[in-house]
């Protein structure tokens, strides 16, 4: 888009000042998103949300302002200060009290941009633990949460859904790639697995398991941090909706305690990193003691070994599809992701008794 018609978007919003610049800011993979500078000194967030991510584009700003609302009471209850710089603030616009704009079919929204605060992308101990604490107190926060939230992106993290997704493309065989005895193999290996992966649900049916208000895609990246090393607040809430703790927790440690990166073919780097393990997990349990439950305290093992196990699934049934989902960079991509998110599925199961011998060390 031209300069023009950002400003002419931007000016549509509530700012304070006019509109003078607006940059290209980030490089995140599923909104577009720009800088706003204003006369006025004042700078905000420009984005265009992805509508063919989040189709409903409402109901996502709805999540949002439920939620962005809540926090900030909490916040104001706790006696906290510098609270605009602690939870995100979205603005409406000029004529109305929506929090987007619909133009030539593209969505737009404006939030207040955080000063002198800082994201990282690397993990490391610190890190670690300091997410575990963010997500969980993020989590603890709207544990009360008066409005119920949909679904930003149904069945998300449905593990069910996703085995069946699996039966579906096998039967397809759309680019006749079950013939490969690697891939048959993997499959094999996968659905021998299904009914112990897919307990989660199981035990939301029969009452056992809550389904909470989640963040879904915690990492490291999706905070911000101040010039002090400290969390300032939880970023990028378009994913938060009702889902399973395990979601926030296992999601995680897929990427952070994964000693090498998801696509790395040489799968003797693959490993289960328990420093990492340890330090979100010390951060998390420490943040959701108010209302974690036995049931879901005791299944957090389970929930590490859930999610590369379904990343593994996901990877697998677009390769077998023919790629039409995740960007490949060459033929075998999807292929050599499920390897290694295979190998870490193995890690992370071999690692379960270690796992539970540290949850039970830590205080109730």
């Amino acid at each position: 888009m031209t300069q023009a018609e950002l400003l002419s978007i931007a000016q549509c919003f509530a700012l304070e000042g006019k509109v003078t610049a607006v940059a290209p800011l980030g490089s995140g993979l599923i909104n577009d998103t720009f800088k706003v500078e204003t006369d006025a000194g004042r700078r905000y967030v420009l984005q265009r949300i992805n509508n063919a991510v989040f189709p409903d584009v409402a109901l996502l700003q709805s999540n949002i302002a439920a939620v962005t609302r809540h926090i900030r009471a909490k916040l104001e209850a706790a006696g906290e200060c510098d609270i605009d710089r602690k939870v995100l603030r979205f603005l409406p616009l000029r004529d109305s009290d929506a929090t987007f704009l619909l133009r030539d079919g593209k969505y737009w929204r404006v939030s207040a941009f955080i000063e002198d605060s800082f994201t990282f992308d690397t993990v490391d101990a610190l890190h670690s633990y300091q997410a575990g604490d963010a997500f969980g107190r993020f989590e603890a926060m709207l544990a009360d949460l008066p409005e119920t939230l949909g679904e930003t992106i149904p069945d998300f993290h449905n593990m069910e859904l996703r085995a069946r997704q699996l039966r579906d493309a096998v039967a397809a065989d759309r680019a006749g790639r079950m013939a490969l005895p690697e891939v048959k193999a993997l499959v094999e290996d996968i659905f021998a697995c299904e009914e112990e992966m897919c307990k989660a649900e199981r035990m939301h049916r029969e009452g056992k398991l809550p389904k909470r208000v989640c963040h879904c895609d915690t990492k490291v990246s999706n905070m911000l941090f101040d010039a002090d090393g400290s969390v300032l607040c939880v970023i990028d809430l378009d994913t938060v909706m009702p889902s399973f703790v395990f979601s926030d927790y296992g999601d995680f440690l897929r990427t952070a305690a994964n000693t090498t990166v998801e696509d790395d073919p040489d799968l003797s780097k693959v490993g289960f990193n328990r420093e990492i393990f340890e330090a979100f997990t010390k951060g998390y349990i420490g943040a959701t003691r108010s209302f974690l439950t036995a049931v879901e305290r005791e299944n957090l093992p389970y929930a590490v070994t859930l999610f590369p196990y379904m990343q593994a699934v996901r990877f697998l049934t677009d390769y077998i599809n023919g790629d039409t989902y995740y960007k490949i960079k060459y033929p075998e991509h999807n292929l050599v992701r499920t390897r290694n998110q295979w190998k870490l599925f193995r890690c992370t199961r071999a690692a379960v008794p270690e796992m539970t011998a540290y949850l039970n060390s830590l205080p109730l």
